[in-house]
Formats: C-alpha cells, sequence, structure tokens
C-alpha cells in the first residue's frame, strides 16, 4: 500500500487546526450528553418512559451510522482517489449542516405540542446526529492521516485533547447561567443553542482551513474492490488492541454520559446549588490543561498505556470513596464540585490520549491484515462509544422514574435523592474500573509487538496472512 506524504513536519498550525476540530464538535455536542435532559424533561414535558424509548432508537441509528460513514469513506477514496483528500470534503460539506441542525433541535419542537412535538423531536434530532457523525468522524480519523510517527501522534492527541477539553466547558458554562437567569424556558434553550453552534461552526471551518492530509493511504487499482464493509467484523477477531479500545469505549462513555445526563439533578436537587455547575465547568479547565501538559511527560517513563491506567484506578478510587462520604454525611457542594471534579479529570485522562492508541490500534491492524481503514476503525470504536452514550443517557433517563423522580417538585424524597447520588458517582466508579480493566487485561501491544509494527512500517515485514 502506498503512501504519499508532505516534507514538512507538523507545524503548529496543524496542531491548533486539529485542535479546533473536537472544540466545533463540542460546542453542540457537549450538550446533547448533559443539560439537553432538562429540555427534554423541564421544557418539552417528555415522559421520562417515552424519552428513554426514544433514546434508545437514536442511539442505535448512531450506533448503525457511525462504521457505516467510516466504511464509506474507506470506499469512495479507494475507489476515487478524490484530489481534495479522503476526509477533508466531508467536513466542508457538514460543519454547516451540523450548526443549522443544531440550532432547529433546541427551538422548533417548542412550537408543538403532543404527539406532534415527539415526531418533530424525534427527527431533528436524528438530522443533527446524522450530520454530526459526517463531520466527526473524518475529522477524528484525520488524526492518522496527519501523523506518522508516535511523537506526532502524541502531539495531535494533546492538542485534540485542548480542544476537547474547551469545547466541553464552554456550552457548560454558557447554559447553567442562562437557566439559572431564565429558568427552564424555551428561551434558556434557544438562545443557548444559537450561541453554542455559531461558536461551533467557526471553530469547524477553522478545522478545515488548518489541516491537511500528510500522510494519505492509496491502494493500487487492482486493489480497490479490497476495501469491503464487512472487513471490521474481522477486526474485531484479531486486533486485541482495537477491542480493549472498544471496551474502553463503552466503559468511559457510559461514566461519562450517566453523570453528565443527571449531573444537573446532583446539582439542583442534591446539592441545591445548579450554578455550581459552571464553577465545575471552570476549575476542570486548569485540572485538564495541567493534566495534558504532564501527561506526556509521566507517559515517557511509565509508557502512555500505564498511565492511562494508573489514572483510571485513581479516579474509580475517588469516586467509590466520595460515594459513601456521600452516604454518611452532608458533603458541601463546592467540596463535591472540588472532589468529583478531580476524579472526572483523571478519568478523562484516558479520553484525551486514546485517539494515539487508536492510530496504534490502525497502525497494528495494517500489519496484521495489509489494509489500512481508517475510517472504518475509527468509525468503528465511535460505535462502541455510542453504545456507551446509549446505556448511559438511555438508562440514566429511565433511572429518573425508577428512583421516583418528580419535574418541577420544590423537594424530592430521601430515596429519590439517594438514587442521584449513586447513579451520578457509584456508577461512574465502577465503569472507570471496567476501563482499567480492558487496559490491563486485554490490550496486548508490548515493546516487542511495537517493534514489529516499526519493522512492518519500515518495509522490513510483509503483513500476516487473515
Amino acid at each position: 500500500m502506498a503512501k504519499t506524504k508532505t516534507p514538512s513536519g507538523l507545524s503548529m498550525k496543524h496542531k491548533i487546526g486539529y485542535a479546533c476540530g473536537d472544540l466545533g464538535g463540542c460546542m453542540t455536542f457537549a450538550l446533547m450528553g448533559s443539560i439537553v435532559t432538562r429540555y427534554y424533561t423541564n421544557v418539552l414535558q417528555v415522559n421520562t418512559v417515552v424519552l428513554a424509548t426514544m433514546l434508545l432508537v437514536w442511539n442505535v441509528w448512531d450506533a448503525v451510522n457511525d462504521p457505516l460513514m467510516g466504511a464509506l469513506m474507506d470506499k469512495v477514496f479507494a475507489k476515487h482517489h478524490g484530489q481534495g483528500g479522503k476526509f477533508r470534503p466531508w467536513l466542508l460539506r457538514s460543519a454547516p449542516c451540523v450548526a443549522i441542525t443544531f440550532i432547529i433541535f433546541f427551538t422548533v419542537p417548542t412550537y408543538f405540542k403532543g404527539v406532534t412535538m415527539l415526531v418533530v423531536l424525534f427527527f431533528c434530532k436524528i438530522l443533527y446526529e446524522g450530520f454530526y457523525t459526517m463531520f466527526n468522524i473524518p475529522m477524528g480519523s484525520m488524526l492518522s492521516a496527519m501523523a506518522d510517527t508516535d511523537g506526532e501522534r502524541a502531539a495531535l492527541s494533546s492538542a485534540r485533547g485542548f480542544g476537547s477539553m474547551i469545547g466541553n466547558i464552554i456550552p457548560m458554562i454558557i447554559m447553567p447561567q442562562l437557566l439559572a437567569k431564565f429558568g427552564d424556558t424555551s428561551k434558556a434553550f434557544g438562545i443557548g443553542a444559537t450561541l453554542c453552534a455559531i461558536v461551533g461552526f467557526v471553530f469547524c471551518m477553522l478545522h478545515y482551513a488548518w489541516t491537511e492530509e500528510r500522510h494519505v493511504s492509496v491502494a493500487p487499482s487492482e486493489n480497490n474492490d479490497s476495501v469491503k464493509l464487512t472487513d471490521i467484523l474481522n477486526v474485531f477477531r484479531v486486533n486485541r488492541p482495537f477491542l480493549a479500545l472498544c471496551i474502553h469505549g463503552i466503559c468511559i462513555c457510559t461514566m461519562q454520559y450517566v453523570s453528565s445526563t443527571l449531573g444537573t439533578y446532583m446539582y439542583g436537587d442534591v446539592l441545591g446549588n445548579i450554578g455550581m455547575m459552571s464553577m465545575a465547568s471552570a476549575v476542570s479547565m486548569p485540572l485538564g490543561i495541567l493534566a495534558l501538559i504532564i501527561t506526556p511527560k509521566i507517559a515517557d517513563k511509565v509508557g502512555l498505556e500505564r498511565m492511562i491506567r494508573i489514572c483510571l484506578l485513581t479516579a474509580s478510587a475517588i469516586y467509590f470513596v466520595l460515594f459513601g462520604a456521600l452516604m454518611v454525611a452532608s458533603v458541601p457542594a463546592i467540596a463535591y464540585m472540588l472532589i468529583s471534579s478531580i476524579a472526572l479529570g483523571l478519568a478523562s485522562v484516558s479520553i484525551y490520549m486514546q485517539w494515539g492508541l487508536v492510530g496504534e490500534a490502525i497502525d497494528y491492524n495494517e500489519m496484521i491484515t495489509g489494509k489500512r481503514t481508517e475510517g472504518s476503525i475509527y468509525g468503528t470504536f465511535n460505535l462502541t462509544r455510542r453504545i456507551g452514550q446509549t446505556v448511559g443517557n438511555s438508562a440514566a433517563v429511565l433511572a429518573l422514574g425508577w428512583i421516583g423522580y418528580q419535574a418541577g417538585a420544590a423537594t424530592q424524597t430521601a430515596g429519590t435523592l439517594t438514587g442521584i447520588k449513586a447513579l451520578v458517582v457509584l456508577i461512574p466508579a465502577i465503569f472507570i474500573l471496567g476501563s482499567w480493566i480492558a487496559f490491563r487485561f486485554v490490550w496486548n501491544i508490548t515493546p516487542d509487538v511495537r517493534a514489529k509494527m516499526a519493522a512492518f512500517k519500515s518495509g522490513k515485514e510483509t503483513p500476516a496472512a487473515e
């Protein structure tokens, strides 16, 4: 498989441009994993059972379109070898559609009632998620097209980590303040969605303008038909690093979406201070920056995968201790905010740095199968993350009904408050531990394997037979 390369290394513009991709995408997507549940229940008044069913259908659709989108990019490029690149043309097509459909999602359904509102809401979400996938899959796959060495991958992973962190924090600063000012109203959500969509679109376009595909895989013409949609099934069978990442993706996204989906209930109903969420978002930024600065240095000494395991295990332990404290004492909102922010920051190291490991899994797959299908692998990894989102988001919403949450009630019952504590703190502790288990017992790229991968890339070894 031949590759075309640009002679120069990664520039600062490349790194900033890559960071802008996740920053722009997260400006809208962050609200889909947290504040949006309050929009469903408190503005649109959607029944929790109906909502859980809709979330399940939405996430099944997402689970299907992620790998299909990745495979489509691989297949189209293998057939046409477009001059615009393998991934960048998709970025240009999708970015404006993401912004428009996001604004529509948070405004149009509020003009309807009953079954009509549910139908409108359903299709607005389908449209947004479809266009977001069209942007996110090529944006994430760009890492392997821009970076060809461990150093470059680490640099772009850190850059994406910065972008993701900022893109997740800004909406969580904006929206809670609008909710505190206007209450749970369509006005608050409409203003917040519009602001986030506009800012997100600008950064998505900067991502398109400041990135380039420096390492483009070009299959010989006689092998164009060798890229199949079913290739990913074989990847699950032979690629243990990819399998470990998939387990991690399910666990870490379940943790994220349970805690973020119900975070407003923790601060608003248990701690009685929803405005503290903005403080939590502000605190998480310097913690994230510190982590992204020091973790590459730690990884150099102990290894990236081992460093991730240490952070995951520590985060899980902190969450377990915090849950115990919440069950026996009244924890002040500021103390909860600081402790949970530290735990989440440690767990997030695996999220920020996982993209470099995805690139490593792609290299491993090319070595053992002879095919370099970045889109399919990244898309399927995203599928597993969507599964985690489905479990976390849908189950969390359904659990609100199980624990007896009453929307609009001045106070919740003691049992409901205990349920919220368990959902927001104990469940993340368990799933973070699951992510640690995946890297500890499934991941199998050792120094010897890395040496074989390096030899293959240099042309000294041939791929293993499928």
